[in-house]
């Protein structure tokens, strides 16, 4: 008999309580925020791989989005022409050295020149904003209001002298770390090639090498998981980087035949800001609205007729083409991932916070599959859905 209540009353414990979906839910992040608190009181243990990331971080990341661009290329030349890898790899580093050194010659001067020209004539732009808006605001209209609006550009103007004063004296502190930040970057320029040449040469090798340290069992769905991430890391990339450069040519192209000014660095600057999903095009246009009011009416509205067609061609023709639904993430997740990343990293978080959330919704995925199969708490769940696809057959 105490072996029967015994039993029943274990049975009774594990069908309400740990056979229970929201209970294991809630004592898994239980366990996930002890093992966050543990690593928070080690934490100093772990600065000298922060600090080796940070010193290896950029030209990694530098080489891993080349990568991801050339690599096709560097396959269709190894299985479709029969070139061996390493000559492949050689002729794209040619083809590649030789574009750089043509952007060097003929962009970067073109960019100096209009940037320069910019510069100059920036005063001259301010004035013509500022004599536009008083005839503006000088209108009957606003007359109840004027006195309001000229406190308001008093505060405004406050602002801007306060801004302007914190990030002189800020600059004075800030000389150190623009020196560390300019010869990081150099190093990375240095060592960047030679990270991508063997990326592109031994890559797929690397999953492999990797998972040969793991037992037997792990090793076959590890390198599914592993191929899933490269899978969508890499279809954003190239996706990304191919609309930015359509994008790119189409301001340039429509900038040109408006007769906006700087229309070669201002296509440039907006196909770098469409990097940024949703939010990009939209900063981009900013300059070119600033130039657009300087010129007039009839420029401005050039401007954003310019803007309109391009958001259309793009919208409904090059991103649906080139990307798809490839992460299959909606846009309101992929706005939060951007406002989240980009206030924890910065402009790197903005670049890299989508792919980061692809890769990592693919682990967690796979991970959740693997405990409904092992833990037996949603079998109700899997034949329900097996029912489902037998019904619909």
């Amino acid at each position: 008999m105490e072996e029967k209540k015994k039993q029943s009353s274990f049975s009774w414990f594990w069908k309400w309580f740990l056979n229970n979906k929201i209970v294991t839910g809630l004592l898994i992040v239980l366990l996930v925020l002890l093992i966050i608190n543990m690593f928070t009181k080690v934490s100093y243990l772990f600065d000298p791989l922060w600090q080796f990331i940070a010193t290896v971080g950029l030209p990694v990341v530098m080489a891993g989005i080349l990568f991801y661009l050339l690599n096709p290329l560097v396959d269709f030349l190894e299985k479709k022409l029969k070139l061996r890898r390493l000559y492949g790899v050689i002729l794209v580093f040619i083809l590649l050295i030789a574009l750089i050194s043509w952007g060097v010659v003929v962009i970067i001067p073109e960019i100096r020149d209009q940037l320069l020209q910019f510069a100059n004539n920036f005063p001259g732009y301010i004035t013509v904003v500022q004599n536009g808006l008083q005839k503006f605001f000088s209108d009957p209209i606003f007359d109840q209001v004027q006195d309001q609006l000229a406190t308001y550009g008093e505060k405004i103007l406050n602002t801007i002298t306060d801004l302007l004063q914190n990030i002189s004296k800020i600059t004075f502190k800030g000389i150190g770390n623009f020196f560390g930040a300019v010869a990081s970057t150099v190093i990375a320029i240095f060592t960047m090639p030679i990270i991508l040449f063997y990326l592109l040469k031994d890559g797929k090798e690397f999953a492999p090498f990797l998972v040969s340290f793991l037992p037997t069992k792990m090793r076959k769905p590890t390198l599914k998981v592993l191929g899933e991430m490269n899978k969508q890391v890499s279809s954003y990339i190239r996706g990304q980087l191919t609309v930015a450069f359509a994008v790119s040519l189409m301001f340039m192209l429509g900038f040109s035949v408006i007769g906006l000014d700087y229309a070669i660095t201002l296509g440039i600057i907006a196909g770098f800001l469409n990097l940024i999903p949703y939010l990009g095009s939209f900063l981009a246009i900013i300059p070119a609205i600033f130039l657009g009011i300087v010129g007039g009416p009839t420029l401005l509205v050039k401007v954003l007729i310019v803007f309109a067609i391009e958001q259309v061609i793009e919208g409904r023709f090059i991103s649906p083409l080139v990307l798809g639904s490839q992460l299959a993430v909606h846009p309101v997740t992929i706005l939060f991932v951007l406002l989240t990343s980009g206030k924890l990293f910065g402009v790197v978080g903005v670049l890299l916070g989508v792919p980061s959330y692809a890769a990592i919704k693919v682990v967690i995925v796979n991970i959740f599959d693997w405990y409904k199969k092992v833990s037996g708490l949603y079998q109700d769940e899997q034949i329900l859905t097996v029912d489902e696809k037998n019904s619909r057959e």
